[in-house]
C-alpha cells in the first residue's frame, strides 16, 4: 500500500464513552480511502478498545497505533481538593511505541481508575515519570496543561510545564500538538506552542482531535455530549465544542491547513513509523494451581479423574459386573485425559473442580452442568458436572476439539445466594490482584437511543415515548429495519420535521457504546498480577473490573470463568430444606429416579408454573400435546423450543404419538435418531452422522458441525466430497448420501447443543419432581424466590389456589420473614408484604376467598395486644419494614413494648 504523508494521531472512538461517535469499521474504511498506512486511537482515560482496534487494523491492513488521552492531576493523583472536573485534571496524549510502552500504558490507565479517580481517572507526573518508557507524549488539546497556561497568558508556566514533560518522556519522545479547529483560543495556543517549540527545541505535530468521521456528524456529536451531561441542546451552559471541525480530515485538508508548518505534518509520519507494537495472540495464560502432593498438574488430574470415575461406576453399573461397559468408560476417560494433557489444560479443569467442590462443601447448590462441558467424562468424574455423557450420547469433541485448539469454557450455575461467596473464595485463593470481574458495554439500541436523543432535543416525553413504542419488540432490531417494517414510523417521519430529525440523529448514534457495566457472570483469574496482563477499571461501586471485554480478554490469552447465579437452584435448596425440616425426609436431588410417574403426569397436564424452562404458555401447550414420558423427551423439548426449530415441533409430536410413520433413510441412522423419532434435533447428531456414515473423526465432525451451523457455503462445498467419499466406502449409495447431506445442512442450522439441553432438562425434571411430590414445600420456596416481584407473587398464589394449596395471610405471631410451610398450606412471608407493597394487596385479595385477613394484617395493631408479640418475630418485622404500613412509628412501638425493644435494635 502506498504510504500517506499524514497520519491522524489524536482520535476518539466510541470507546470515549458518550464523547466519540467513531465506529472502528468506519474509521478504517475512511483511513483506507485516504490511503493512510496507519492511524491512532486515543480515547479519554482508557484503553477499553485497544484489542478491538488492533484486530480491526489487521483486518484492514493498516498499522494500529494504540494510545490514550490521559487526565493528569495538577498536583498529586491522590489530591481531591480542586473544585470541579475542569480544574481537577489536564489532558495529555500518549502513544505506544512498543510492548514496554503498552505495558506501561496499562499501568497508567489502571492507576488512573484505581488510585487517581476524582471526577475522571487521573494520573500525575510522578507516575508518568515512573512508567514513561516506550511511550511518546503529545501536549493534547486546549485542555492540555501547556495550552491552559498559554490561554491564561502565563508563558513562563507554559514553558516550565513543557520542559517538565520533555524531561519525563525524553527529548525525542515529547511533541507539542497544534490544531486548526476554528476556535479563536486555538490560534492563541498555537502561537504560544510554536514559540515554545523554537525556544526549547520541542518538535510540533499537527492533529485534529477527531471525535466523528464526517463534518456533517458534528450536530449528532453535540447530541451525544448532551446525553453524557444530562443537558439539552437549548441549555446555554452545556458542554459544547463550538465548531464542526473535529472530524477525520483528509491528508490534503490537513496539509492545506498547516501549510505554515510542514514539520508538524511530517512529524505525524515520523511518529507513526516509531510506533511498532505487535501482539502475539494465540497463547494462553492459566492461573497457577497449587498442588501439595508433589504431582504435576497432569498427574494430579489423572488421579482425581480415575478415583472419581471408580466411585461413579457404582451408580453406572448398578451392581452388575459388566466388563464391556466398564471398559467403555475407562477408554473414554483415558482418551479425554490424553487430549487435555496434550492441549495443556489440566490446570483449567483442576481450578474449576476446586471452586465447584468448595461450593458443594459449603452447601452452596451447583447446577448439573451448562453448555458443552457436560460432554466431558473427566468433568463428570471430578465433580464439575453431574451428567453422564456416555449415558446421554454427549461428545468431548463438542467441548474441546484437538483440531481447533481454544481455551476451554466451563460455565457454572450456582445458587444465587452463594455466588458472591464463590467469587470471594477464588479472590482469596489466587490473590485480589489476580482476580477481577469483566467489563461489558451497554449499547444505544433502537428504542433507548430514541429516548436519549429525544431528551437531548427537549422533545416532550409523551411524544418521544410514542415514537419509541412504535419500534417492534424484536431483539436487536435496528432503526432502519424498524422504520422499514413499521408504517407508522414512516408516516411520522414524513409528516413531522422534528420527528424526522429525532430519527436521523438516533440513526447516527444507534449502536454506540453508552456506558460501561459489569458482565453478569464473567470472572477473570490471572497467573500474574492482572495489571501486567490487562488494564483495570473501577466501577462506580468500587468493584475492580477489567478494561477489556470478555472476547478481548480471551484474545490476549487470559482465562475467563463464568459464575452464574441461577435462582432455580436456590428454589430447589429451599424446597429440600422445607422437606427435611417438616417431614424428616432427606432427598438427594442428584439421584432422583428419572422414571417417576407423578412427575410425568404433572408435565403431561401442563401444570408447570415454577418448573424450570417449562412454564411459558407455549411450552405448556406443547407438553399437553406431546405427553412426555421420559427424560429424553424433556431434553428434546428444551432444544426445540426456540424460534428457528419451532416449526419442527408438530412433526416431532406426530412421530412420538405414532401418527406419522418414522422412516430412516438407511438403517445406520436409527441408532442415532431413535430418541428424537427420526428428526435431527442436536448438533451432536450431525457429528454422529458424519462419523458413522462419512468416516469423520469426532474432531473433524465437530468442525463440520460448526461450518454447517454458521452456513459457510465455500467451506461446506469443501466438506461435501469428503462426506460422500466416506459414505461410498461404507457402501451407501450416492443418491442416499446426498439426501442425508441435504438433511444435515437443513437441520444443522437449527441444531442445538445437546450437552446444554441435557443439563438443563435435568433441572427441569428436578423442579417438576419436587412440585409433583412435595407441592407445598416447592411452592413456598418458589414464592420466597420471587418475594420482590409483585406480579410473580400474585401469579404463584393463583397457581397454589388452583392446586388446592392455601396461602395463609400474614400472621404477626406465625409468619416468618420469608414464605413458610404451615402444615398442608403456605404462610405469607412478612418481607414479601413489605416488598409487594400496600398497593398490591388488593390484587392479592382478588384471588383469595379470605379477603378480610389481608386487611386485618395492616391494622393488626388495633386488634392485637402488641406486648404479646413474639420477640424474634418482632425483630424480623422491624428488619423487613412490616410496621411501615401500620401507622406505628418507632416511638409508638417503644412505648407499647417498653424496654424490651432495646434488644431488637429499632
Amino acid at each position: 500500500m502506498e504510504r500517506s504523508d499524514f497520519v491522524h494521531l489524536h482520535v476518539h472512538t466510541q470507546y470515549s464513552l458518550l464523547d466519540g461517535t467513531i465506529r472502528l469499521d468506519s474509521l478504517f474504511r475512511k483511513a483506507k480511502e485516504y490511503q493512510m498506512h496507519a492511524v491512532a486511537m486515543t480515547d479519554h482515560g482508557n484503553i477499553f478498545g485497544a484489542i478491538d482496534f488492533y484486530q480491526h487494523a489487521q483486518k484492514y491492513g493498516l498499522k494500529p497505533i494504540i494510545g490514550c488521552e490521559l487526565y493528569v492531576a495538577p498536583k498529586s493523583r491522590s489530591d481531591r481538593t480542586t473544585q470541579g472536573a475542569g480544574e481537577s485534571s489536564h489532558h495529555l496524549v500518549v502513544l505506544v511505541k512498543d510492548m514496554q510502552g503498552y505495558k506501561n500504558l496499562m499501568r497508567l490507565t489502571t492507576a488512573g481508575y484505581l488510585e487517581g479517580f476524582y471526577y475522571r481517572p487521573r494520573v500525575d507526573k510522578e507516575i508518568l515519570a515512573e512508567y514513561h518508557e516506550g511511550l511518546i507524549g503529545l501536549s493534547a488539546c486546549l485542555h492540555g496543561e501547556i495550552s491552559n497556561f498559554l490561554l491564561k497568558g502565563n508563558m513562563d508556566a507554559a514553558k516550565r510545564a513543557a520542559a517538565e514533560y520533555q524531561d519525563i518522556f525524553g527529548p525525542d519522545d515529547f511533541y507539542l500538538e497544534i490544531m486548526e479547529n476554528g476556535l479563536p483560543e486555538q490560534k492563541i495556543a498555537n502561537e504560544g506552542l510554536m514559540t515554545i517549540s523554537k525556544e526549547l527545541s520541542i518538535p510540533l505535530v499537527a492533529t485534529n482531535d477527531c471525535h466523528y468521521i464526517e463534518r456533517e456528524e458534528a450536530e449528532a456529536h453535540e447530541i451525544l455530549l448532551c446525553i453524557q451531561t444530562g443537558k439539552t441542546l437549548e441549555d446555554r451552559d452545556r458542554m459544547r465544542f463550538r465548531t464542526d471541525q473535529f472530524y477525520f480530515r483528509s491528508p490534503e485538508k490537513m496539509k492545506q491547513l498547516f501549510n505554515y508548518s510542514e514539520e508538524s505534518i511530517d512529524n505525524t509520519v515520523i511518529i507513526a513509523d516509531r510506533c511498532n507494537l505487535s501482539f502475539d495472540f494465540g497463547k494462553f495464560s492459566l492461573p497457577h494451581f497449587e498442588i501439595n502432593t508433589g504431582e504435576t498438574l497432569d498427574e494430579h488430574l489423572t488421579r482425581l479423574a480415575r478415583k472419581g470415575l471408580e466411585k461413579l461406576m457404582l451408580t453406572v453399573l448398578k451392581g452388575k459386573d459388566d466388563e464391556r461397559l466398564r471398559e467403555k468408560y475407562d477408554r473414554r476417560l483415558e482418551g479425554e485425559l490424553e487430549m487435555i494433557k496434550a492441549m495443556g489444560f489440566a490446570g483449567y479443569f483442576l481450578i474449576v473442580s476446586d471452586f465447584v467442590n468448595y461450593a458443594k462443601h459449603r452447601n452452596i447448590p451447583v447446577g448439573p452442568g451448562r453448555g458443552s462441558a457436560a460432554g466431558s467424562l473427566v468433568a463428570y468424574s471430578i465433580g464439575i458436572t453431574n451428567i453422564d455423557p456416555i449415558r446421554y450420547g454427549l461428545f468431548f469433541e463438542r467441548f474441546l476439539n484437538p483440531d481447533r485448539i481454544s481455551m476451554p469454557d466451563i460455565d457454572i450455575d450456582f445458587c444465587q445466594d452463594g455466588r458472591d461467596e464463590i467469587i470471594r473464595y477464588v479472590t482469596e485463593k489466587y490473590g485480589s490482584d489476580r482476580v477481577a470481574q469483566i467489563i461489558t458495554f451497554g449499547k444505544m439500541q433502537a428504542k433507548a437511543v430514541i429516548r436519549d436523543v429525544g431528551r437531548a432535543m427537549n422533545i416532550a416525553y409523551g411524544e418521544v415515548d410514542t415514537i419509541a413504542k412504535m419500534v417492534p419488540n424484536v431483539p436487536n432490531i435496528s432503526l432502519d429495519a424498524a422504520i422499514q417494517i413499521e408504517p407508522r414510523l414512516q408516516e411520522e417521519e414524513k409528516k413531522s420535521e422534528i420527528i424526522k430529525k429525532l430519527l436521523s440523529f438516533s440513526r447516527s448514534l444507534e449502536g454506540l457504546n453508552r456506558h460501561a457495566s459489569i458482565h453478569a457472570a464473567g470472572v477473570v483469574i490471572s497467573d500474574l498480577p492482572l495489571v501486567e496482563r490487562v488494564p483495570l477499571y473501577k466501577s462506580p461501586k468500587d468493584e475492580v473490573v477489567t478494561q477489556f471485554s470478555m472476547n478481548d480478554l480471551q484474545t490476549v490469552g487470559l482465562t475467563k470463568f463464568d459464575f452464574l447465579g441461577l435462582k432455580t437452584l436456590t428454589v430447589i435448596k429451599n424446597a429440600l430444606d422445607f422437606i427435611r425440616e417438616g417431614r424428616g425426609i432427606e432427598i438427594d436431588i442428584n439421584t432422583l429416579p428419572l422414571d417417576e410417574s407423578k412427575t410425568y403426569q404433572l408435565l403431561m397436564r401442563g401444570d408447570t408454573d415454577g418448573v424450570f424452562q417449562l412454564e411459558s404458555s407455549g411450552m405448556k401447550d406443547i407438553l399437553v400435546n406431546m405427553k412426555p414420558d421420559c427424560i429424553e423427551d424433556i431434553i428434546a423439548l428444551i432444544a426445540l423450543y426456540r424460534p428457528g426449530p419451532m416449526n419442527m415441533v408438530p412433526e416431532f409430536i406426530s412421530r412420538k404419538q405414532g401418527k406419522t410413520k418414522i422412516v430412516y433413510e438407511i438403517p445406520e441412522l436409527e441408532d442415532i435418531l431413535r430418541e428424537t423419532y427420526g428428526v435431527i434435533v442436536y448438533q451432536e447428531q450431525v457429528m454422529q452422522i458424519a462419523s458413522a456414515l462419512g468416516n469423520y473423526t469426532m474432531a473433524e465432525a465437530d468442525i463440520l458441525r460448526k461450518v454447517m451451523s454458521k452456513k459457510k457455503p465455500s467451506e461446506m462445498e469443501k466438506e461435501k466430497p469428503k462426506f460422500l467419499d466416506g459414505a461410498k466406502s461404507n457402501r451407501i449409495s450416492e443418491k442416499k448420501a446426498k439426501k442425508i447431506w441435504e438433511q444435515m445442512e437443513t437441520f444443522a442450522e437449527y441444531g442445538f447443543n445437546k450437552s446444554h439441553s441435557t443439563a438443563y432438562a435435568m433441572i427441569s425434571y428436578q423442579t417438576a419432581y419436587l412440585k409433583a411430590n412435595y407441592p407445598v414445600e416447592f411452592m413456598a420456596a418458589l414464592l420466597t424466590s420471587e418475594k420482590d416481584n409483585r406480579d410473580k407473587i400474585i401469579k404463584y398464589i393463583v397457581s397454589c389456589k388452583d392446586s388446592g394449596i392455601n396461602v395463609l395471610p400474614p400472621d404477626i405471631n406465625e409468619s416468618m420473614r420469608d414464605f413458610s410451610v404451615a402444615g398442608e398450606h403456605i404462610r405469607f412471608g412478612l418481607a414479601a408484604v413489605k416488598n409487594v407493597g400496600v398497593g398490591a394487596i388488593d390484587s392479592i385479595i382478588s384471588v383469595r376467598e379470605d379477603v378480610g385477613n389481608f386487611k386485618t394484617f395492616f391494622d393488626f395493631c388495633d386488634r392485637i395486644d402488641i406486648r404479646k408479640i413474639n420477640k424474634r418475630m418482632l425483630e424480623s418485622l422491624i428488619k423487613c419494614g412490616a410496621f411501615d404500613s401500620t401507622g406505628y412509628n418507632r416511638r409508638q412501638l417503644m412505648e407499647c413494648y417498653e424496654g424490651v425493644l432495646d434488644s431488637a435494635q429499632i
